[in-house]
């Protein structure tokens, strides 16, 4: 053991005789200095004055009992340990808080270091179970409720708990916070030792290049594990295999071809990978909550959408998500879907209605003659009887549009609804072309899938012995039908720039939105930083 993790230890000798000394004086008062220490410095927090007033303002970290002792050894260990879950160290001052408990001078004093440490306490607690980030705070698009932890109940629980114990229980427990941890180790070790080595300098290198850089080539996928030893100076048949296995794991059309696309990926160092796992094991910290037994998994920036079930993905799909303008990106949020429309009515959003459609009809009333007018007593009402469509503007538009149920409809046959406030969905969609695109970012913020059908199958065969022969008989009606979800599944849309696999390479994906980017500059604003290297 290092003497970094032996310093801990040694600290709580010092702070043992420190405390004994000052809690062995008798006191015939019923209120003693540390108690009016204890009470005057928990006075601000509802939780922690209520905490302390039920144990009779008993010590929970600064007694001289063996339980005292184990709860300071693990509070310290913790704080020591911040940076391993990319937490910033220094928000927890460690080297102060071991200075002022051997330096407590009077027992009122080690009454308000005692508030002081369960202050600390609550503040590790919240940030390594729920993030140290406001993710509202970095992009207005991350709009996720965060499950945050009552303290009153979490200090209570901690306070009958083994000390240890408890504090292993803080962090998300999930396979893939522990599998970004193993991560974010490797890439720290990695980047000690000096990297990936030298980017690859050029632009484009296709099969039966040669010279210096397909040896660049050669040498960073060798280092990054694609590619076993090898002296080749030519880019052969392997070398297609191993840049074929690299755009898989990085969502990149996987032809074998190293053009400016998979370079600009290849050439990506090791520092910025770690800054998306890191930031990935802060998203995982705000989506710390049982997700559902069966729930649908909704990656922005992988425009895949997924059902889970019991922790194993039993369905996918490619998807397209929101436009990169800020007004049509897909926000990121939890809901819950509650049922599913056969040959759905598309009411066409307000924003789209007067911002886009509504100047095409002042040039032409007779245009998008497929969305219908209807007016605030929901009668459709004929182009005809509107002389000059250049009398309203986005204010004082005073009709809705729709297109009814069709193949043509902007829904496709079918949406999957989680009613929310954003108004977004996952639906079927009449242009499937997009789906072959690399990047697939063209709606306006709602989840287009490739194979909604079999995606409503997956979704009713828990509740109908033929949900293809069920779906289809309903399809065919034309009608517009609502089938409910006799057990309702959550939706989880998030943002995942860095995520793993129970099998396989680590994923990295295009920040697509740049708020990964945001988030970084947030983090390391915080205190977050590379420097801090674990190797």
């Amino acid at each position: 053991m290092s003497a970094k993790l032996m310093r801990p230890g040694a600290m709580l000798i010092a702070i043992a005789f420190t405390l004994s000394t000052l809690t062995a004086q008798p006191v015939a008062a019923k209120i003693t200095p540390f108690k009016q220490g204890v009470a005057e410095a928990a006075g601000e927090n509802r939780d922690l004055a209520e905490f302390y007033r039920e144990t009779d303002y008993a010590p929970l970290w600064t007694g001289t009992d063996a339980l005292s002792t184990a709860r300071r050894a693990a509070l310290l260990r913790a704080l020591e340990d911040a940076g391993l879950h990319g937490l910033p160290g220094g928000r927890y001052d460690l080297s102060g808080l071991e200075t002022r408990l051997q330096s407590a001078t009077s027992s009122r004093a080690l009454g308000q270091l005692e508030v002081e440490m369960s202050t600390l306490f609550l503040q590790y607690a919240r940030d390594i179970q729920t993030g140290i980030l406001t993710p509202r705070e970095v992009d207005d698009g991350i709009v996720r409720k965060i499950p945050y932890r009552d303290q009153a109940v979490l200090i209570r629980d901690f306070a009958k708990a083994s000390p240890a114990s408890f504090m292993r229980t803080l962090p998300p427990q999930t396979p893939e916070y522990a599998r970004l941890m193993k991560e974010k180790l490797r890439l720290e070790r990695l980047i000690a030792n000096g990297g990936w080595g030298e980017a690859v300098g050029v632009s484009k290198l296709e099969p039966g290049a040669s010279g210096a850089p397909v040896v660049q080539l050669r040498n960073r996928m060798m280092a990054m594990g694609y590619l076993g030893r090898t002296s080749t100076q030519s880019y052969d048949r392997k070398m297609r295999l191993a840049v074929t296995r690299f755009q898989e794991d990085h969502g990149l059309v996987a032809d074998g071809v190293a053009g400016q696309g998979t370079l600009r990926a290849i050439n990506t160092s090791a520092e910025t990978r770690l800054g998306q796992v890191l930031v990935a094991m802060e998203r995982e910290r705000w989506i710390n909550k049982p997700l559902g037994k069966r729930h649908v998994w909704v990656n922005i920036t992988d425009f895949h959408a997924r059902i889970v079930d019991d922790g194993k993905v039993t369905f996918q799909t490619r998807s397209v998500v929101g436009h990169r303008d800020l007004d049509r990106r897909t926000p990121e949020f939890s809901d819950v879907m509650e049922h599913l429309v056969i040959n759905p009515t598309w009411n066409v959003p307000r924003s789209i209605a007067t911002k886009e459609y509504l100047p095409l009809l002042q040039q032409n009333p007779y245009a998008v003659s497929h969305l219908q007018l209807v007016d605030r007593r929901g009668r459709i009402i004929s182009r005809e009887r509107i002389e000059d469509f250049n009398q309203f503007d986005e204010r004082t538009f005073p009709f809705n549009m729709k297109q009814p149920p069709s193949r043509s409809n902007a829904l496709g046959l079918v949406k999957f609804m989680f009613p929310n406030r954003y108004n977004i969905y996952l639906h079927d969609t009449p242009q499937k072309a997009l789906f072959g695109r690399e990047t697939r970012a063209f709606s306006h913020g709602c989840v287009r899938l490739n194979d909604p059908f079999d995606f409503a199958y997956a979704l009713l065969a828990v509740q109908e012995d033929d949900p293809k022969g069920f779906f289809q008989a309903r399809l065919g009606s034309g009608r517009e039908t609502q089938v409910d979800l006799n057990d309702h599944v959550p939706v989880h849309l998030v943002y995942r720039t860095a995520f793993t696999q129970a099998k396989g390479k680590m994923q990295f994906r295009q920040d697509v939105y740049g708020r990964d980017a945001k988030i970084w500059q947030a983090l390391k604003r915080a205190g977050v930083s590379l420097g801090d290297v674990q190797g």
